[in-house]
């Protein structure tokens, strides 16, 4: 679990720390203040996925113990 979270840091900070140019589209969205609704739903999106990810995971370990305890 501490190796996931670890990872998926790694993986935000390396995503965060590429530098790339102005993009139109983005300056736009920006200058209608629109650019937090799509932080938002991009946000939803992941915090759903690792939700999903988390859950699968307790229900594995569930099914691991009871096959471990049979």
């Amino acid at each position: 679990m501490k190796t996931s979270l670890r990872i998926f840091g790694l993986l935000l900070w390396a995503f965060g720390a590429q530098a790339e140019p102005a993009v139109e589209m983005a300056d736009q969205f920006r200058a209608d203040g629109k650019i937090y609704v799509v932080l938002a739903v991009a946000l939803l999106i992941l915090l759903g996925l690792l939700g999903y990810v988390l859950y699968l995971d307790q229900k594995i370990k569930g099914l691991e113990d009871k096959a471990s305890k049979s």
